[in-house]
């Protein structure tokens, strides 16, 4: 994995990269994809960035990538860095290249912001995943149980506090 060249997402080249893998990925796990490049655009670049992009090229072809933003815990006492998103291309997985990107996604949001722990998120049908991640010591999360809001779940909330 020397060869590989990490760089944080900076500009609309980058952002086109980093949309790719984010498609990938969607693809790999049968997911829909409604983040473009528009929305990341500005959950990126936005005046108070949302997220934060990491790739992994080698001889400038696309091996990986990670989508991250900040989270704050008062259990832990610290920041945080969540991990939304991670795709590494199909003909660099087994190579360790995974885990070199969440290296460089922890230490890249220690700069940023100090998170001094990681958290993310592993769909329940996507063993290979679960099984890579307890190989890096993440633990299940038996006593929570993550909860969303939906878009327009949001908009209602807002609405109806008016």
């Amino acid at each position: 994995m020397a060869d590989i060249d990490f760089r944080p997402v900076q500009n609309a080249d980058d952002l086109a990269l980093l949309d790719q893998a984010l498609c990938a990925l969607s693809v790999d796990l049968g997911d829909a994809h409604l983040a473009g490049a528009d929305v990341l655009r500005v959950g990126l670049f936005g005046r108070v960035p949302a997220a934060y992009g990491l790739l992994a090229l080698r001889d400038r072809a696309l091996m990986g990538a990670a989508l991250f933003s900040p989270v704050f815990s008062t259990a832990r006492g610290a920041a945080g860095v969540y991990v939304s998103d991670l795709w590494v291309a199909e003909a660099a997985r087994g190579g360790g290249l995974g885990q070199k990107i969440l290296a460089r996604v922890a230490t890249r949001a220690n700069l940023l912001w100090g998170a001094e722990w990681m958290t993310l998120a592993v769909y329940a049908h996507s063993i290979a995943s679960r099984r890579f991640y307890t190989r890096l010591g993440f633990e299940p999360q038996g006593n929570m149980t993550t909860m969303r809001l939906s878009q327009d779940a949001v908009q209602r909330l807002i609405r109806n506090a008016q």
